[in-house]
Order: structure tokens, then C-alpha cells, then sequence
């Protein structure tokens, strides 16, 4: 169990990544907020003993998908416009949104682990871990994220010209 200082320095520095694989999965940010605070309530209740800070990271990506999973799965499950949730983050450069946008078309199965290995550093095996899938699904899960990626971008640099 935590000290109440050490759990407020966990939930600071892992809010983030928290909310962005919840959100990447649900595509909804109140559903994300609800995973996150659940998440990190259960990291204060918990007695587990952790090894590392990137123990504690990775428990706590696996319990967000655990719960996004079962989030997902309910019946009164709503999604939200993503253009809405977009405007809230203002990005400095209009690549970036672009970007954004890009990403959150791609299916649930391609989105998390771009997510996971672009801006949070997994390798392919920690990935394959967190989802419980084989080194290799990554693997192309993350080939054919690229290529549709560049497809989609390419798409909307041929309509912009």
C-alpha cells in the first residue's frame, strides 16, 4: 500500500498515459476520465508490491485495458464526436491534428498499440504482454497502422491541394 504522497506522485505522473490508452480504446473522454480515476483508485487500494516505476506503468496499462474491455462491452456504451474532443487539445501545428484525427480512424486494434509504441516507447513483446496477443500480431498490427495511416494522409494532402 501507498503513502498518500507516493500515491499522488503515481497518479500525477501516470494520469496521462492512463487517460490517452483508455481514450484511444473507448473513444470517449468521459468514459476515459471514468477509467482513470477507477484505475487509479484501485492503484490506492492495492497491496501489490511493485519492483519499478515501469512495473507500476505497465500494471497499470494492463488494468485500463482490463477495464476499457469491460467498459466496452456494456450496453449503454455512447461514443462522442472525436472533431469535439480534438478542439479541446490545441494543437500547435495543424499536422498535428491532422495527425490526430488520422489515428482516431484507425480500428481499436491498430490505434492502441501505435499508441502504445509511438508515444509511450513499448517495444513489440511489452505491446504483445499488455494485450495478451503474439509479438508478431503487433507487429503487423503496427505495419498495416502505417500504411493506412499514409494512405489516409496522403488522401487529405491530394483533397487540400
Amino acid at each position: 500500500m501507498f503513502t498518500d504522497e507516493e500515491f499522488v506522485v503515481l497518479a500525477q505522473k501516470h494520469m496521462d498515459t492512463i487517460f490517452r490508452v483508455a481514450y484511444s480504446w473507448l473513444k470517449n473522454s468521459e468514459d476515459a476520465n471514468d477509467v482513470t480515476q477507477d484505475v487509479l483508485l484501485q492503484l490506492y487500494r492495492t497491496d501489490k508490491s511493485f519492483d519499478s516505476d515501469d512495473h507500476i506503468k505497465h500494471w497499470l496499462i494492463r488494468v485500463t485495458i482490463n477495464r476499457c474491455k469491460m467498459i466496452f462491452r456494456a450496453p449503454f456504451r455512447r461514443n462522442e464526436n472525436i472533431d469535439d474532443y480534438a478542439e479541446t487539445l490545441g494543437f500547435e501545428q495543424t499536422e498535428y491534428s491532422e495527425l490526430f484525427d488520422a489515428v482516431m480512424k484507425l480500428d481499436k486494434k491498430y490505434r492502441v498499440p501505435l499508441l502504445l509504441f509511438y508515444y509511450d516507447g513499448y517495444s513489440t513483446s511489452d505491446i504483445a504482454e499488455l494485450l495478451g496477443i503474439s509479438k508478431n500480431t503487433v507487429s503487423t498490427r503496427l505495419f498495416r497502422a502505417r500504411d493506412k495511416l499514409k494512405s489516409v494522409l496522403e488522401e487529405e494532402m491530394q483533397y487540400d491541394e
